[in-house]
């Protein structure tokens, strides 16, 4: 496959568009500017929802708008990640290992029919198809930090609602205490399972008040469009402020239930990634500090590298969750 380099440092299919750094931007600063004034808080939500309005599609994937989200701290005004970075750069061991092989292999997913299972310690246990999932609440449109683990992070305009919809919906029963995420594990469409690198499929879990919070996000879309295929669809878990391998992608059963469930990488490798595995900049990996994080599509890889945020930044709306607990120990 031909390759170039492009100005922000990083490699790109040759025929790949580069989204630009348009209007917009400029124009999220001068919001920024405008709502730090005096006008405070109601200006501020008015910035954020003309941002918002401001975001491109990028014409590759099928239409999902969004509406404004209203859940506090769900955008964030940083400048987004070019979608050829956020579609090309990613980690989905199912289709490869390396960055690239995600959107080099994951045209063999197959996305329809989709449906997901939701079973467990709820009232209403039931199979709900993609398209009845779609319509179960309104899109909203929210932009979340994104921090991997592995010290980079990006800036994302999902498609989605709150989890929260589709568990009232299934009404959890007094002795749930975690939710259980179960993602696709075919050797036809993802060569990668062919490598025994995790057990799969693989899982993932949250405590149940995570899973409630409104910032917990089940996504559909992208940039204003369906979710493309390395990027977890057609339907994904969005955390934001945890590492990026707690945010489960293409999901077909979520599973409620009193114990806390195992997740494929604190099965893999417990020493290194913990059950909650919150965005900790005072927790390093045991491999590489989480102290700071490079931006993807900022300047390439020679840009200087940001401090990491607690929490990724949403410590005001999701702290209170962890009162009480010591989070170098259980991180």
């Amino acid at each position: 496959m031909l390759i170039r380099t492009d100005s922000d440092g990083f490699n790109h299919p040759r025929g790949s568009e580069i989204t630009p750094q348009p209007v917009y931007e400029a124009r999220r600063q001068l919001l920024r500017t405008m709502a730090a004034g005096a006008a405070g808080g109601t200006l501020a939500a008015w910035a954020g929802r003309d941002a918002l309005a401001a975001v491109p599609r990028p014409g590759k994937l099928a239409a999902l708008p969004g509406q404004p989200s209203q859940v506090v701290g769900a955008n964030t005004m940083e400048a987004l990640t070019p979608y050829a970075d956020a579609s090309q750069y990613n980690n989905y061991y199912e289709f490869g290992l390396d960055k690239a092989d995600p959107a080099r292999n994951a045209h063999t997913l197959k996305t329809t029919p989709w449906s997901v299972k939701v079973e467990g310690l709820v009232a209403k246990p039931g199979t709900f198809s993609l398209e009845d999932l779609i319509k179960l609440s309104p899109q909203e449109e929210r932009i979340y930090r994104l921090r991997c683990v592995e010290g980079w992070s990006m800036v994302i305009p999902w498609v989605g609602y709150s989890l929260a919809q589709l568990l009232r919906q299934v009404q959890p029963l007094g002795s749930a205490k975690y939710v259980e995420f179960v993602t696709l594990a075919d050797q036809k469409m993802m060569p990668g399972l062919r490598a025994n690198v995790l057990d799969w499929p693989y899982t993932e879990g949250l405590r149940l008040d995570e899973a409630m919070h409104p910032l917990t996000l089940l996504a559909f879309g992208m940039y204003g469009e369906v979710l493309p295929a390395q990027n977890g669809a057609p339907v994904r878990l969005v955390v934001p402020w945890k590492y990026g391998f707690k945010s489960a992608k293409s999901i077909v059963a979520i599973r409620l239930t009193d114990k806390q469930p195992g997740t494929a990488w604190n099965k893999a490798a417990r020493n290194e990634y913990g059950f909650y595995s919150n965005v900790n900049p005072d927790v390093p990996h045991p491999r590489w500090s989480q102290a700071t994080e490079r931006r993807i599509g900022e300047g390439g890889l020679f840009a200087k590298k940001r401090k990491t945020l607690m929490f990724n930044g949403y410590g005001e709306q999701v702290g209170q969750l962890y009162a009480g607990m010591d989070l170098k120990q259980q991180f």
